[in-house]
């Protein structure tokens, strides 16, 4: 079966579970997903920064998924489940947990590379309690290196994720 054919200038409708909640939206084809969730659908947790996908700051998850939304178009996630930093608190016990860990490891800063690398995060230590593999500070590093933070020096954000990690 043949993929439809959007119209280049056209709106379309794009239906999506955004951290649990259906959500609509309108969108011409080429609008990434970062500018549909902060612009049509309000959610501004999903950072822009580099807008190549470099930089990890817009990292979301799309059907439990890490995936940089400057990289998606907002019509590839019709009837998809997206989840953000926004997602509410008790939805999701390892991103609560991160989130947690992050305040009591000072891992915060400016904030701006924090809702992608939170996201990106909580992928990878879904996937590794999953497999049973339980991971170092190398590993950790290895993960973040997807992610570009300016303030941290990245130490209180690898604390953050090791002790999730190990809970």
């Amino acid at each position: 079966m043949n993929p439809p054919v959007l119209e280049r200038e056209a709106l379309h409708t794009v239906r999506l579970n955004l951290n649990g909640r259906e959500r609509t939206g309108q969108a011409r084809p080429r609008l990434l997903l970062s500018d549909f969730l902060r612009h049509e659908l309000g959610a501004t947790g999903t950072h822009v920064g580099c807008e190549h996908g470099v930089c990890g700051a817009c990292t979301v998850r799309i059907d439990g998924v890490a995936a940089r939304a400057c990289l998606t178009l907002a019509v590839q996630v019709d009837g998809r489940h997206v989840d953000t930093v926004e997602n509410p608190a008790g939805n999701d016990a390892v991103l609560d947990a991160l989130k947690a860990a992050f305040k009591r490891h000072h891992a915060l800063q400016c904030g701006f590379c924090t809702s992608g690398i939170l996201m990106s995060s909580a992928d990878w230590l879904q996937r590794q309690r999953a497999s049973g593999h339980q991971p170092d500070e190398a590993e950790v590093r290895d993960m973040l290196s997807g992610h570009l933070c300016r303030c941290t020096g990245y130490t209180p954000i690898v604390n953050a994720v090791m002790e999730v990690s190990r809970a």
